[in-house]
């Protein structure tokens, strides 16, 4: 089959021939008929996450279809069309037991602890705890969509942020999960603000429903740069320039609910700066281990009653909510789909990813030919 792959870390990748994975026992193996470029896997391209090992193949929001099952998989067959979490889950050890598969202590995940979806198959495994079926008019390339960055959004929007119809959400960081979140917030009620350095993203997030765009690179006392975010979304700078401050200000005293959805410092600081009294941050962006645990506002967490969470992806049996939701219209995650590429381009794609500001999601095709 065809992979994208490196053999060594920040090095451009290539598109080879590699084997073909076979299903272990427990597993499947799936037809990629999608899968998204996600700023994880340049992570991993980077070195940044201990589980990768070289050679690799990167991807791990995927959707295709069931090509081959192991002898003991009994839920899933060739043919059935389904995604997976990007966290796979045991399913036997105690947080599998209490329904916390997402922290599962045994997990695999595909692209990092195993080759991954760039490539025209892919190894999943324990399929019938990770599989995750798909209506048949569901397209590949919105499943693929839902795989990491909006089920990841949608657990930490609904779940662990507890959002509720009329609170202020502030989402730091217009990328794929960012805008996913902008766009599940605002279907749940909330009203968004949307911080990004991007002028780009934040015409996007207005158009998945931010109220309020608050350009985070703006110059103290400037209006933002770029052009006015599409829709009804308010473009917003506080006099400060100080992406907090203009949080503060806009929302009246502060968010309800802030994310952290790029993961840097700074962006993690200005999420809980921007939060009101007994406000909630739930941390989603991974912050590379060269920057080690970024400083954090304590003296403000404890003084206001500020909750910190985290939240790591979301498991195979909570997608039901949100696929409902998918269903009826209310949520579009077909409209975070900005680019669609084949394998031969993808390299080149995910080298990118290190200094292009977020667009939405990029959707590689792996059987498309140029």
């Amino acid at each position: 089959m065809r992979a994208v792959v490196f053999e060594a870390f920040g090095r451009a990748p290539e598109v080879r021939e590699v084997p073909e994975p076979s299903a272990s026992a427990h597993g499947a193996v799936i037809r990629v008929e999608a899968t998204g470029l996600c700023r994880s896997d340049w992570h991993g391209w980077m070195g940044h996450d201990p589980d990768v090992t070289l050679p690799h193949v990167p991807g791990h929001e995927l959707a295709g279809v069931v090509e081959e099952v192991g002898p003991r998989v009994a839920n899933w067959k060739a043919g059935d069309r389904i995604t997976v979490p990007f966290v796979c889950a045991c399913g036997r050890c105690p947080a599998c037991a209490a329904g916390d598969q997402q922290v599962c202590e045994r997990q695999t995940q595909p692209g990092f602890t195993h080759w991954g979806s760039f490539a025209e198959y892919v190894r999943i495994e324990n399929a019938d705890v990770n599989l995750v079926g798909l209506p048949d008019d569901m397209a590949y390339g919105t499943a693929a969509a839902l795989g990491c960055r909006f089920a990841t959004a949608f657990r930490a929007v609904v779940a662990q942020g507890r959002v509720a119809p009329g609170e202020w959400v502030a989402v730091h960081g217009c990328g794929g999960v960012g805008l996913s979140a902008v766009m599940i917030a605002a279907a749940c009620g909330a009203c968004v603000v949307a911080v990004d350095v991007s002028a780009e993203a934040l015409e996007l997030a207005g158009r998945l429903g931010a109220a309020v765009c608050v350009d985070a690179s703006a110059a103290p006392g400037s209006a933002p740069s770029g052009s006015a975010p599409s829709g009804s979304a308010v473009p917003f700078s506080a006099p400060s320039g100080s992406a907090a401050d203009a949080v503060l200000e806009a929302t009246g005293g502060g968010a309800h609910l802030s994310l952290d959805a790029l993961g840097s410092p700074q962006t993690c600081a200005a999420a809980i700066n921007g939060l009101r009294r007994r406000g909630r941050h739930v941390q989603v962006g991974l912050l590379p281990a060269a920057t080690g645990d970024p400083p954090l506002p304590m003296s403000r967490v404890v003084a206001l009653e500020l909750e910190v969470l985290g939240s790591h992806g979301m498991p195979a049996h909570a997608y039901p909510p949100m696929m409902d939701m998918v269903a009826s219209g209310l949520l579009r995650p077909d409209l975070l789909v900005t680019a669609t590429i084949g394998l031969d381009e993808a390299p080149a794609a995910l080298a990118a990813m290190g200094t292009a500001a977020g667009r939405g999601v990029t959707v590689i095709q792996p059987h498309r030919r140029i």
